[in-house]
């Protein structure tokens, strides 16, 4: 797959660090063009010295710098066949922003600008994927960046001797050049909405719930966030074990020995999604260091931290169901009974779940795991996250929209509706043949209102709790509903 778009007519724009050229390119179903800046780096390259440090300032440049195609990738090789298209691209400046904008020169009303962080459980993920093209947020006036950051444990291990939270300070780091430098794209940095999915959607919940960040950004979307909140025990186990598979001490001095081809080989090998994950927690991922991050989310959401920020979550009706396809024949052989048996649950809360479920029973015990890894995963973490607001803006969705592909509402479903792009590469052997685009029109018009103007265009939950917005459920578009959540709530 190309990661480089054709440009037909350049233009360029005066940046903090120095110039860049980016192009123009068509919008369809705009009357308008709009131009893109792809690979501008915000931060030196992570290598060598500045491997496991914090992102440092980029160097000012002279002269032009090109902005034609997408930058280095801290995902490295083939992902092979993954939901969203996040090619890969070589190179060691990993540290870049892309920008979208319908018109640079957009001074006397400036736009509203999203920055969006990738998703990819922090191992994984690129923000050169086509999806995140920000065209169809550009007809409708809304300036896009997306951000690279380091991933996996070059991003977020615990190292002894190194910086914490790398991958965290990449964020930080990126939205600093945003401040800095929107304005010259069109952009209005006192309106930016920070925005990500999956672990993406944990990246803007983490930094809504730090404090010294908040003047980076106005309001936050967060599509089905997963929080990692990584404890120090959790972060020093990780990095025992993958330094005793690559045979160094858990130092920096250790790992720094360590290529980085070697160490994510060994990172893949020593640590595999499994039914741990959903209660031990993932190992890599925002660190409780003490210093950056000083408490778990939702408790510093709770205190109050981000109260002023609107924010908008929500999650699919079946994140990660596809997980248990295949597997009915050998799971119906299960009680009901033990099915979760293994996820250390008290048997109150199994029954209590399994009652607050029973549509989902219907469909089978491969539907109650999946549904179950959903709920604990995702669903919960809307429900934690509203009730910790409190009174302070905050609007909920459900995404119930079944794919004609997997037949239900799996991951990163609602991704090409958000962004609109239902025409893009691979978007229908996720979604199946035809998506709706009224349903793009709803969920990525909802997306801009909130950008645009503070309020997606329903109830929030912070004024009638357990209200959410339901996209693609009997109604093709949207509707208002109490309880869309409820299933989840035994888990809570």
């Amino acid at each position: 797959m190309s990661v480089a778009l054709q440009p037909v007519d350049t233009i360029e724009v005066d940046t903090c660090e120095g110039r860049v050229r980016g192009f123009w390119r068509d919008t369809p179903g705009a009357v308008a063009r709009s131009a893109a800046f792809l690979g501008i780096p915000f931060a030196q390259a992570p290598v060598g010295s500045l491997r496991f440090s914090a992102p440092a300032p980029m160097e000012p440049w002279v002269g032009v710098r090109d902005a034609l195609a997408y930058g280095a990738t801290a995902q490295r090789g083939d992902p092979g066949v993954t939901l969203i298209p996040e090619p890969s691209v070589p190179g060691e400046s990993t540290l870049n922003v892309n920008v979208f904008t319908p018109d640079p020169s957009h001074r006397t009303d400036s736009m509203p600008v999203l920055v969006w962080i990738h998703g990819g459980g922090f191992i994984s993920g690129s923000p050169a994927s086509p999806w995140y093209d920000g065209r169809a947020f550009n007809r409708d006036s809304v300036v896009v960046v997306s951000l690279g950051y380091r991933l996996g444990f070059e991003g977020f291990g615990a190292i002894q001797g190194a910086t914490s939270n790398r991958g965290v300070r990449d964020w930080i780091a990126g939205l600093e050049w945003v401040q800095r430098n929107i304005a010259a794209f069109g952009g209005d940095p006192s309106r930016v909405t920070i925005a990500g999915q999956s672990a993406g959607g944990g990246a803007v919940l983490t930094l809504l719930g730090m404090e010294h960040v908040q003047h980076l950004f106005h309001s936050v979307y967060c599509a089905s966030g997963a929080i990692a909140d990584v404890t120090s025990e959790r972060g020093a186990e990780a990095a025992g074990k993958l330094a005793k598979a690559v045979g160094v001490e858990a130092t920096v001095e250790g790992f720094s020995n360590v290529e980085e081809e070697s160490l994510l080989a060994a990172q893949g090998e020593a640590f595999k999604l499994g039914a741990s994950d959903l209660t031990a927690g993932l190992p890599f991922g925002p660190l409780i260091d003490g210093e950056l991050i000083v408490r778990p989310t939702p408790e510093s959401l709770r205190m109050g931290v981000g109260s002023d920020k609107p924010l908008v979550l929500g999650a699919t009706d079946d994140e990660f169901s596809m997980i248990v396809q295949g597997k009915e024949k050998f799971l119906r052989w299960l009680p009901l009974a033990l099915l979760l048996r293994p996820f250390k649950l008290p048997a109150e809360v199994r029954r209590a779940y399994l009652r607050a479920n029973p549509e989902v029973a219907a469909c089978g015990h491969g539907a109650v795991l999946g549904r179950f890894i959903t709920d604990n995963m995702f669903r919960t973490v809307v429900v934690r996250v509203a009730r910790a607001r409190g009174e302070a803006p905050t609007w909920v969705y459900r995404v119930a929209f079944k794919s004609k592909a997997h037949g239900s509402a799996v991951h990163c479903i609602d991704v090409p509706f958000l962004f609109d792009c239902l025409d893009g590469p691979l978007v229908e052997r996720l979604t199946g043949e035809n998506p709706p685009q009224e349903l793009a029109d709803a969920i990525h018009g909802a997306a801009v209102a909130f950008m645009r103007d503070g309020d997606p265009g329903w109830t929030p939950w912070s004024s009638e709790p357990d209200t959410d917005a339901v996209f693609g459920g009997a109604e093709a578009t949207m509707e208002v509903e109490r309880g869309g959540y409820g299933g989840a709530l035994p888990l809570v």
